[in-house]
């Protein structure tokens, strides 16, 4: 069964700040580009994380892009402490916005709790008016 994490993009005020943020962490790991994320813990359930699982980012005390995990790579600093390297595919999926408050770290997200994918539906709307109008049920 897949399993997403869920973790608070700190300091960017939209899904393009942290698009910015990433550019400057791109690479290509065995012949595919990838962005790296970075834990202090490691998941447990790698296995289900990385078999279809995402990243949701919470922006703005909402989830509102998602990015689908590659791989999960333990690693150590230069200090020796340990880590997790994240390899997160560089494109950055809308989301329809689903309130949450920040958090630490990360946790988990089940499928059935994860917001959809934004769909084109909306035109040129801006997102916010566009949550607006999703809210109150007109779109």
């Amino acid at each position: 069964m897949t399993v997403h994490l869920l973790k608070t993009a700190v300091g960017c005020d939209d899904a393009e700040a942290l698009a910015a943020r990433q550019a400057a962490r791109r690479l290509v790991v065995d012949g595919r580009p990838v962005v790296l994320g970075y834990t202090r813990r490691k998941p447990r359930r790698v296995e289900e994380v990385v078999d279809g699982g995402s990243i949701y980012w919470i922006i703005r005390r909402a989830i509102r892009a998602r990015q689908r995990i590659v791989d999960l790579v333990d690693a150590v600093d230069a200090d020796g402490e340990a880590y997790c390297q994240m390899h997160l595919d560089p494109e950055l999926i809308p989301t329809e916005a689903a309130p949450r408050k920040p958090i630490q770290g990360w946790r988990y997200l089940v499928p059935e709790d994860a917001p959809r994918d934004r769909g084109d539906d909306v035109g040129d709307l801006p997102p916010e008016m566009a949550e607006e109008l999703r809210a109150l049920g007109l779109i």
